[in-house]
């Protein structure tokens, strides 16, 4: 498995085509591995090609990809790099074994994560109505779909809780019936975004416009069961995964100062 590092040089008009549509970007991804056609869809239960855009500023976007091959990220350069920087040994992207990260990973263990996901439940809005798909919107709801207990022991993790002292509020709750994620646990949602886009043509028709409702999660998480995490990191978490979606990333936990 390898862990790569690109960044996007926003000023040019192929990284605006790219970071303005999922699909777009997802097939620069794919054509990274010429061993892999458009077709191909990993057997279930094994490694993927998972990619997620961080943008740390304005003008500062990372995509990170997650991939049981080592790519060849040459085209993305020459669309939405600086092709006249690079040479042999700086391409224009970092590319690293991911395996030491994943043989490393112990039970109890505490790390910090970063994930974007597609947090999505099903809803019946009348009796009688079939169950339907939907995101949650609200922060609060969309934190409660990661701590799901469930969720967290199939995922090999479970989020951290603050110490007592750092919660603003006693037992880090806002109702006396409702617990608040937010200030009881060590998860925050950094950003949301609603995508919406069409697919390519097919049949000489549009096909309907696809929506996709992203959230970036940050916090702390413990290691509960190593394989399950293992899993987790190289098959991404969720729905959307060709969207952008799915692909948790960890660091070193850093220390706090007293």
């Amino acid at each position: 498995m390898f862990l790569s590092r690109f960044r996007v040089n926003t000023a040019r008009p192929g990284a605006r085509r790219l970071l303005s549509s999922p699909q777009a970007m997802h097939a620069a991804v794919m054509s990274s591995f010429p061993d892999i056609r458009p077709s191909d869809s990993p057997a279930p239960g094994t490694p993927r090609v998972l990619w997620r855009l961080d943008q740390h500023a304005r003008a500062e976007i990372l995509l990170h990809i997650v991939s049981p091959g080592r790519p060849d990220l040459t085209h993305l350069v020459e669309q939405a790099g600086w092709p006249a920087l690079a040479d042999p040994e700086n391409p224009g992207w970092l590319t690293r074994s991911y395996t030491p990260l994943l043989d490393r990973l112990t039970a109890g263990d505490h790390w910090a994560f970063r994930l974007t996901a597609n947090p999505v439940h099903t809803i019946r809005r009348k009796d009688g109505e079939p169950r339907k798909l939907t995101a949650p919107l609200t922060p609060i709801h969309q934190m409660d779909w990661l701590l799901d207990d469930k969720r967290q022991e199939r995922l090999g993790f479970r989020i951290c809780e603050k110490p007592a002292d750092r919660r603003l509020l006693p037992h880090g709750t806002t109702h006396q019936k409702r617990p608040h994620p937010g200030d009881r646990y060590e998860l925050a949602v950094r950003d949301t975004r609603s995508l919406s886009f069409t697919k390519s043509r097919a049949a000489n028709s549009w096909d309907k416009p696809v929506t996709v409702v992203t959230v970036t999660f940050e916090g702390r998480l413990e290691v509960t069961d190593p394989d399950a995490l293992r899993r987790a990191l190289t098959q991404g978490i969720g729905r959307a995964r060709a969207y952008g979606c799915g692909l948790l990333t960890l660091a070193p936990v850093a220390q706090r100062t007293p």
